[in-house]
């Protein structure tokens, strides 16, 4: 139910704008994350959108990139500015199926829909 698009190779400290877009089902009310896996690392939080909780980022990428969700809560966006060779990875777009406790909205397992991912390669 979840689609990712956009990545690809960008040089560092160049711009890229993944897109995701859902299916089936609207997040307007719940939260929308995206995530990435660098190889050989586990998972981890990059960034999270929810219009009753706000907006959160990992430490790693705030000041350089934004996450958006459209108003019908059907897409959701991040735009990555200042890419460095650290944000190689495939990045994955996450939704709730509820609300979740604010406490866990930067881990996974709080998530239930999950794209297939799409490769971001930040190399010159």
């Amino acid at each position: 139910q979840l689609q990712a698009s956009g990545g690809g190779l960008v040089q560092p400290g160049g711009s890229l704008r993944l897109s995701c877009a859902a299916s089936g089902r609207t997040f307007r009310d719940v939260a929308m994350a995206w995530f990435r896996q660098a190889p050989g690392k586990e998972r981890e939080f990059v960034a999270l959108v929810s219009r009753s909780q706000g907006i959160r980022y990992a430490d790693s990428v705030k000041g350089r990139f934004t996450i958006s969700m459209d108003t019908a809560g059907k897409s959701l966006y991040l735009q990555m500015s200042r890419v460095e060779p650290e944000d190689t990875a495939v990045y994955y777009c996450a939704g709730g199926s509820r609300r979740i406790v604010y406490s866990m909205l930067s881990s996974a397992t709080a998530y239930d829909y999950w794209g297939p991912g799409t490769l971001v390669t930040v190399s010159s």
